[in-house]
This record gives structure tokens, sequence and C-alpha cells, in this order.
């Protein structure tokens, strides 16, 4: 929000004077997307290395791409340690969001050198909590409000998620030209729509969502190149594109948005 102040490290200097070595703030991107994997981000900050960040780290939201690629190498090298975890659209499938959620989480936190003494994660939903087993192996988990708008480490986790399955999301365009998966990066966006009412879903599409009912499956990587659709293109992030798929708990709404069209393709198995 512009005119808000920036993220600080007052979150995380409360848990350094309590005793903590290291603290890393948890962020997740892709959530809301129709294709590509869900990636969960971790910045992990010590006494000494939180006052490198670079300043302008904000919530990625908050923030231009030319922004986000700007801040992305010097804030990699900023952090104690760092990593980016995926589930890919497939995992989505077949586990859910919430599971997809922690499954992502857990790569990056094994990827990590630097073992945090606690996560800060961001919102009022604890996806890493395995409510059935009543046990976690992750590291204890503090969930805090708006926490990408207020906790520098949280925000760093964003932007290097955001960063990161964007680029992803930039090299599956490549072979996937006609959805523009290089602007929209696999949110609900109108070229994003009008392909997918076109040429159906491809292999990186989550095909249990509510919005594939109906859709065909079309598995090979040929249709119209670039140009056809030439009209500006503004994806939705996560904030808002949750609305049309569902909350993270809830990955196969019934009410999502149905695209229609003329079907191309295999029929979905």
């Amino acid at each position: 929000m512009t005119g808000s102040p920036p993220p600080s490290l007052r979150v995380e200097g409360r848990y350094f004077a309590d005793g903590c070595s290291a603290v890393a703030g948890m962020d997740e991107v892709g959530r809301g997307a129709w294709a590509g994997p869900v990636s969960v981000g971790i910045a992990v900050v010590t006494p000494g290395s939180g006052r490198r960040i670079p300043r302008g780290v904000r919530d990625s939201k908050q923030l231009s791409i030319d922004e986000r690629e700007r801040l992305y190498d010097p804030l990699s090298r900023s952090l104690a340690d760092w990593a980016v975890g995926h589930a890919s659209n497939e995992e989505c499938d077949e586990l859910g969001m919430t599971l997809a959620q922690r499954l992502a989480a857990r790569r990056a936190l094994d990827q990590l050198d630097v073992v945090p003494d606690v996560l800060l994660l961001d919102g009022r939903f604890d996806f890493l909590a395995d409510r059935v087993a009543g046990v976690s192996d992750f590291p204890p988990v503090r969930l805090i409000v708006r926490g990408d708008a207020t906790a520098k480490s949280i925000s760093a986790a964003s932007v290097l998620a955001k960063v990161t399955r964007d680029r992803m999301m930039e090299a599956e365009s490549e072979h996937y030209p006609w959805y523009g998966f290089e602007r929209n990066r696999g949110y609900p966006a109108p070229l994003h729509k009008m392909a997918l009412a076109t040429w159906g879903c491809t292999p990186i599409h989550r095909r249990s969502w509510a919005f594939v009912e109906g859709l065909w499956y079309r598995p090979s990587a040929s249709g119209p190149g670039r140009g056809v659709l030439r009209e500006p293109e503004d994806a939705l992030g996560d904030d808002v594109a949750h609305d049309l798929v569902g909350a993270a708990r809830d990955p196969h709404p019934r009410d999502a948005e149905q695209v229609p069209g003329p079907r191309v393709g295999a029929p979905l198995a």
C-alpha cells in the first residue's frame, strides 16, 4: 500500500532478544494460479545479517517486476541463508493446496544450511501444521497477520519466491507461447482464459481445479504463436485469484469461474 511504512526487523529482534540465533520468514506464491507450481520461499536472518538487507524490500505484491528483479541478487547475498521450494501442478492436483504448500515448504527448508529456530509465517492459517498427526517436523511457527508488510524476513521470502517462480513460468512460456505465461505467470488473465477456451489445458495446468471442468486436455506444445491476441492483460495475484479458485485450504471449490468456448484436443482422462 502506497505510503505504508516499510517492513522492519522488530519482530525478528524480539526473538533474537529471547535467545534465537536464526529467524526465518516464510511466504508462498502461486496458490491462486491456474498453471505451474506453488512455491514457498524462506529467508533466514541472524542478528548481523538482517542489517545488510537492501532498502526497498517489501511484500512482492507492492513491487513492480523491475523492482523485484533489481532486488533479487543483493537480497539473496544479504541473508544468512535462503531457499525456494516448489510443489508441481501435478502434486497440487494430487495432494490439494494445503499439503502441496507444506511439501514445497519442506523442500525449501531441506535446502538450508542455517536451520532457523523459529519460522515467521504470513497470515492466519498455518499450512505447516499436520492436524491429523498432531506433530510437526518444522521449527516452531509463529503466525503474523500482514506479516509480509511488517516483518522484513517475510517480505524478503516473498520477493525471492515470486522472482524464482516468475522466472520458471517465463521459461515455460517458450513451450506454450499462446498462453502468455511470460506475463500472467499462470494466473487468471484475459489472454490465458481465451487460450484455455480455445486450446484447452497444457501439461502444466492444475487439472483438478474447478475452472477446468469441461475443458479438454491438449498435451502437445503446438498451437497459435505470439501476436494472435495483442491486447494488454493484467494477471490477478494470489490475493485476488483465490476468490476465483478458492482459499489455500479449499483447492477444488465448485463456484470457480467456468471458461466457455470450443474444446480442442483429447478429453480429460
